[in-house]
């Protein structure tokens, strides 16, 4: 997906963050301070970008830059949509010595979802761009299995890591279908094209084929982990459990404590950073907000129907309930 339909358009904006701190400095020096210590401000700023330009002339290797990208990941991780195009843009003009920094947010979700935001993240190591992770707050399971691809992962304190485990959870309505003389058949082509099932009586060897699909998929994720983090001890830490950044760190699943905002105006000090931010471009419905006043319109049909089509669904439960049953997945 390196463009995207006319249908769906995403746009792209970058964000010279080095730019945006110093107008923001500016702004509240002079807020806050008489205009000699906006001029000397002024001043210095003007000095040190008079020191780069020589320091540049100089040298004849390229300046390293940071660029900077956000995942913020739902269930179905469903922001690698952007991250793929953010990452593919990012390998087509960085430099070798360039940094990527991602500030990762997410508890986990959908194992294949989850598996290509990780293999989105190898293109920079595979392109020889440095990686860098930065968890503010919470980077588990398939969270954790995208950032232990990073050179170096960076945690704040108290944010939540690891929980290198899968889980797989249903209800089951055999039981409720019986007391309501309903019928449940399924048809398969395949020994082992359904196992265990939410309408269906499962048995011991349905449990035992799911589970055993389970471990598998468990295998799979400890070895990823331990690819990229190899001095890891998968005894103390593949195991499902979850630890705050300061344990982390002494179990060697992250590398130092910091915060997202520590690092990037720490490495800002001495480089140019940049921000990439895309989103899927309004429609010029949207920007007039005719989209939202639909919304409105239809919501408002919808809730006076509302009890009707409760009463219709007790008649529907079977064929919904299945649809539910198609869109089961394991998850880390």
């Amino acid at each position: 997906m390196l463009f995207h339909p006319a249908k769906n358009p995403v746009e792209l904006k970058v964000i010279h963050l080095n730019k945006s701190q110093e107008q923001r400095r500016k702004s509240l020096i002079e807020a806050t301070e008489d205009k000699n210590a906006v001029k000397q401000f002024q001043k210095a700023l003007a000095k040190k970008a008079k020191q780069k330009l020589k320091d540049k002339g100089k040298s004849k290797k390229k300046e390293k830059r940071i660029f900077v990208l956000d995942f913020d990941g739902d269930i179905k991780a469903s922001a690698v949509k952007h991250l793929r195009e953010e990452i593919s843009t990012i390998i087509s003009t960085a430099n070798k010595d360039d940094e990527v920094v991602v500030r990762l947010e997410s508890g986990g979700g959908m194992v294949h979802g989850y598996g290509l935001a990780a293999a989105q993240l190898v293109r920079l190591k595979e392109a020889g761009l440095t990686l860098t992770i930065c968890v503010d707050k919470i980077a588990a399971s398939g969270g954790y299995m995208m950032a232990c691809v990073a050179d170096k992962i960076l945690a704040a304190p108290f944010a939540v890591v690891g929980s290198i485990g899968v889980v797989s959870q249903m209800p089951n309505f055999n039981k409720w279908l019986k007391k309501h003389d309903i019928d449940y058949e399924m048809f398969t082509a395949g020994e082992y094209k359904r196992t265990v099932t939410m309408f269906g009586e499962n048995d011991d060897e349905d449990r035992a084929k799911y589970t055993e699909e389970l471990e598998q998929t468990h295998e799979l994720f400890k070895h990823f982990v331990t690819t990229y983090r190899p001095e890891l001890d998968l005894a103390k830490v593949a195991n499902g459990d979850h630890w705050y950044g300061e344990d982390a760190l002494k179990l060697n699943l992250v590398d130092e404590l910091s915060t997202s905002d520590a690092y990037l105006l720490q490495q800002m000090e001495k480089y140019q950073a940049y921000a990439l931010l895309s989103r899927q471009k309004p429609t010029f419905a949207e920007k007039l907000g005719l989209a939202n006043a639909a919304h409105s319109a239809v919501s408002g049909v919808v809730s006076i129907a509302t009890k009707s089509a409760l009463t219709a669904l007790g008649d529907k439960l079977p064929e919904v309930m299945s649809k539910i049953e198609q869109d089961k997945r394991l998850k880390f």
